[in-house]
């Protein structure tokens, strides 16, 4: 298989990369502004640029295209919504678009915040949409522009991304931001009236790389199994701190808190738990449950 990142030095692409490598796939990456410490081809590209991008396709002989590029800033795509539709919602459905007049499969990478979190159930593949914020609308879009470009096309919605990167190493996202300040004893204000089912960007580079090799297409959801508040998420990076040291870690460091005490510019969904027993079936496996994604980091925690 020859795969196409674009996105290679964020969180998730990185981790596409090594799992594709780790296969032995053919793979080459773009990066916007940073490249990535990968020994495969590379080239700047932004995403809007889909001339740059076509002369990419045209050089090479890819098999698959793998966008997990975006403008993932929710509060910076509220206070700036021309560059977030033209970097999620525009540029995606033009990269499907070249791909497709190329026959090539195509992957694009969407997001919970597809849906307004009103729902009591976690949000199956088919649940209606309707984002609280330009992030989410722009989102949206490119899962629109994708879906008319290029009818064999995978969108995949990931939640709570967060894991270590797959070139550095490097812990990110929720878990070190909490860890972080727990090590440093600071208190740490938690949501409990929002919850999500996480996704370890790892996990999820499995997955992707596994539905590309079965010719999947349509939209399929990738997260943990685990529904839970980020304060409950806390608690559990809490626990494994305790555990793991010769010093407690007190419980006392989480504070409790809700989203309508935090001044944002963008509105967040209360509840996104995505419903994964579609990409259970397709894959025949079960997702993950949170602790199983903490022991695969559990290094780098």
């Amino acid at each position: 298989m020859q795969l196409l990142v674009v996105g290679a030095n964020g969180l998730l692409g990185s981790n596409v990369i090594a799992k594709a490598l780790a296969r032995d796939w053919e793979c080459t990456g773009t990066y916007h502004s940073t490249d990535p410490t990968f020994d495969i081809p590379l080239h700047e590209l932004d995403v809007r640029d889909t001339d740059r991008f076509t002369t990419i396709l045209d050089a090479n002989e890819f098999d698959t295209v793998l966008n997990c590029a975006a403008m993932t800033d929710v509060d910076g795509c509220e206070e700036n919504p021309e560059h977030a539709h033209a970097i999620n919602g525009a540029a995606p459905g033009e990269l499907a678009r070249v791909c497709a007049d190329r026959d090539l499969a195509f992957c694009h990478v969407s997001t919970d915040y597809v849906f307004d979190g009103d729902a009591e159930r976690s949000y199956t593949e088919s649940a209606p949409t309707n984002p609280q914020q330009v992030y989410g609308e722009s989102k949206l879009t490119g899962e629109r522009t994708v879906r008319k470009a290029h009818d064999g096309a995978l969108l995949a919605r990931l939640s709570f991304v967060y894991g270590t990167h797959g070139a550095t190493g490097t812990l990110t996202g929720f878990p070190a931001w909490v860890s972080d300040r727990l090590r440093k004893a600071e208190s740490i204000p938690l949501f409990t009236d929002q919850t999500v089912t996480p996704s370890r960007a790892g996990q999820a580079a499995t997955m992707l790389i596994d539905l590309l090799a079965a010719d999947v297409t349509g939209t399929v959801h990738i997260a943990s199994r685990s529904c839970i508040t980020p304060y409950e998420f806390g608690e559990r990076i809490r626990e494994r701190l305790d555990a793991s040291r010769s010093m407690d870690v007190p419980v006392e460091l989480l504070a409790e808190g809700s989203q309508s005490a935090v001044d944002r510019a963008a509105t967040r969904p209360l509840h996104t738990c995505l419903d994964v027993e579609k990409v259970e079936h397709v894959l025949d496996r079960d997702q993950p449950a949170l602790a199983d994604d903490l022991d695969a980091i559990a290094d780098a925690l």
